[in-house]
């Protein structure tokens, strides 16, 4: 489901012991689990993950 033009990314504020998330911004945001890449990924709406984003930096 991710494509050369909206490559997995992480914070970089993240920590180097890959306890964080990625996410993939296109038509729809995907985020996912760095340690657990298998389990899946959970897609929102590219409006509702810049909501979140807004709410979060405060």
């Amino acid at each position: 489901m991710n494509s050369p033009q909206h490559p997995w990314h992480k914070s970089s504020y993240s920590s180097s012991t890959g306890e964080c998330v990625e996410v993939s911004e296109g038509r729809e945001t995907l985020m996912r689990d760095t340690q657990n890449r298998e389990l899946g990924q959970v897609s929102v709406p590219p409006a509702e993950w810049a909501a979140l984003v807004r709410v979060v930096v405060r």
